[in-house]
């Protein structure tokens, strides 16, 4: 039986709702300022059937290029053979909510400039430079004292 290939098509559980977010769009999803050059995650409302994007682009991430009463147009990369392309999707802003991927960058720029801002007070000279985890204590064999011991099977008993 031929199956369809439409512009929808095997989307049932990927444009789904949530569990407790069925129902109309809140308004703080109105309310969300975008500015150009933000960052945002791609995610289809079904509640909202306008401005939707194509499925490819659902869950991907892009920089917002345009503004429009209604929407914003995001740029996103899309692999085509061996290259990336970059696309130009307009979406509603029903379909758009800020990224968080910055914002572990955005905290640990916050928290270098206040230690930076206490070492220059007691002046001393800090590295906030990232580190690799180091290991939490130092990993050696004591050899002194340990003499070596002979491991014998126990022998087998029956006890009928």
């Amino acid at each position: 039986m031929p199956h369809s290939f439409g512009y929808r098509a095997r989307t049932r559980d990927m444009f789904k709702r949530g569990f407790k977010e069925k129902g109309p769009i809140k308004m703080s999803t109105y309310l969300t300022t975008f500015k150009i050059g933000d960052i945002v995650d791609i995610v289809a409302n079904s509640a909202e059937q306008k401005g939707m994007p194509h499925k490819y682009y659902h869950g991907k991430t892009g920089i917002v290029y345009n503004i429009t009463p209604r929407g914003v147009g995001v740029i996103c990369n899309k692999i085509v053979g061996n290259r990336y392309i970059e696309k130009r999707v307009n979406l509603r802003i029903e379909h758009v909510r800020h990224s968080k991927c910055r914002q572990e960058f955005l905290d640990r720029v916050k928290r270098n400039a206040a230690l930076k801002r206490e070492a220059k007070e007691k002046g001393e000279r800090i590295s906030l430079k990232r580190e690799p985890a180091q290991p939490r204590e130092a990993h050696h064999i004591s050899s002194g004292g340990n003499l070596p011991q002979t491991i014998v099977p126990v022998p087998y008993e029956t006890t009928i």
